[in-house]
């Protein structure tokens, strides 16, 4: 005979069965088809805990967001200058690649997609990097925003033991996905006393027998600083001697704030493994569509196993957006009027941004080159995470915290996001530097 344990059951349950299942000791006196069980719930309650893995995952960008979420219920309107969304101000989408996506819909595109992505957007894409100046275009793939390029890249090449070698400041994604992935960070310094370029010396000091690749986000996020084409070169000869596959993250690669053009890096190193990352996102203001891409370019035989890996994920998580992905070819070839009007408008913010850090006691920046944000340094006693949550607290404008995205120990730095308008920012600065006055007084 077969008996019931009914001490571990964690909700209370009525449970009919046949007597013929049932131990003896549990059927009633008289005969009947059923019997009846309560199963009572156990007094004990067992945690699920997370992974430990997941310990060091932060995201400085958004995690500030309950300290203002705090104030806004006070009935305090928070200025936001730590999200890069530019349509939380005064940018709006190209209203020919809304109509893309709409006809698409409209008609039926909106069931799954091939996993690498439309043949339309690959197309696309590959024109692209043809005008990018990349020739040895080996395979291209749309995915759920760059986020997902990212994730799937570096899934597809590490494995237990080994890394890749990250810049430091870097976009938090890129430590987040390496400790989901239980992967070792190992970061290299880009050097403020030269506009942030890449320190080669320090790069070269990191790399072990065990490390597979090397990010470079150009333009960068959290600095706004450009890679040269001296500097390209560099890392290029680098990835040859030392056999490393090279992720290149250009996102922000048309909203460049100076005369000097911007350079892929697979255009300078054609033989040299790469993946350019690249997207809609902030080119084309369509952040919460979620289209990113990547083209994986270098020496045939040298990319092809990578390859077949990467598309092996992308075939596991189904496909990206479908009908969002008919936006991709009208966006790269058709009208690019919108950028004359976003970069205008990203100079003049850059441009006040920098006067503002010049001016204010205890505050030092590099003049960023690209993308929307500018990364000073500050001169202060304490922590640059109190320093932003006090400023949250104190004068209701949010920054981010250069702790946040990594930096040289002994040095302090907060993030700005330039993208709300001149009366804004000049309002948001005049804050900040109210708060570094009465805080620490003059240095």
């Amino acid at each position: 005979m077969t008996s019931i344990d009914v001490t571990e059951v964690s909700t209370h349950t009525d449970v009919w069965c046949s007597p013929r299942w049932i131990h003896p000791t549990f059927l009633p006196a008289s005969g009947s088809s059923a019997v009846r069980i309560s199963l009572m719930p156990s007094a004990q309650t067992h945690e699920i805990p997370a992974a430990s893995r997941l310990e060091n995952i932060r995201y400085a960008i958004r995690d500030l967001a309950c300290v203002a979420d705090e104030l806004t219920r006070q009935g305090h309107k928070v200025v936001p200058l730590n999200i890069g969304d530019p349509l939380n101000f005064d940018f709006h989408t190209p209203p020919h690649i809304i109509e893309a996506v709409y006809k698409a819909m409209r008609d039926g595109k909106n069931g799954y997609a091939p996993s690498p992505g439309i043949p339309v957007a690959l197309e696309a894409i590959r024109g692209e990097a043809a005008r990018k100046g990349i020739t040895t275009v080996r395979d291209v793939f749309v995915t759920s925003g760059v986020s997902e390029t990212v994730d799937a890249c570096i899934s597809a090449l590490v494995n237990p033991g080994e890394d890749i070698l990250t810049p430091r400041p870097d976009y938090p994604l890129y430590s987040a996905i390496l400790c989901k992935l239980g992967i070792a960070l190992n970061t290299y310094d880009l050097n403020e006393d030269d506009a942030w370029q890449p320190e080669l010396a320090d790069i070269e000091r990191k790399v072990t027998p065990h490390t597979r690749g090397i990010v470079l986000i150009n333009p960068n996020n959290p600095t706004g600083s450009l890679c040269t084409r001296q500097m390209l070169e560099q890392v290029a000869e680098l990835a040859r001697r030392h056999n490393l596959l090279v992720f290149s993250d250009e996102i922000y690669d048309k909203l460049i704030l100076e005369d000097t053009p911007h350079i892929a890096f697979a255009s300078v190193a054609p033989d040299v493994p790469c993946v350019t990352f690249g997207g809609m996102s902030k080119n084309y203001l369509v952040p919460g569509w979620r289209i990113g891409w990547g083209i994986v370019s270098g020496e045939a035989a040298a990319v092809k196993s990578y390859t077949d890996g990467v598309q092996r994920l992308l075939r596991a998580r189904l496909c990206a957006n479908h009908p969002e992905q008919y936006a991709i070819k009208p966006a790269l070839e058709g009208p690019q009027d919108h950028l004359v009007e976003v970069q205008r408008k990203l100079r003049s913010r850059r441009d006040l941004t920098q006067k503002w850090c010049e001016a204010t006691p205890r505050v030092s920046c590099v003049a960023p080159r690209g993308a929307f944000y500018a990364y000073p340094k500050i001169d202060i006693p304490e922590s640059d995470e109190i320093f932003v949550k006090e400023l949250i607290r104190q004068k209701h404008v949010m920054v981010v915290h250069g702790s946040g995205f990594g930096q040289k120990p002994g040095t302090q730095h907060f993030r700005i996001v330039f993208l709300p308008d001149e009366q804004t920012l000049t309002k948001a600065y005049a804050g900040i530097a109210d708060f570094i006055r009465e805080r620490y007084g003059k240095p």
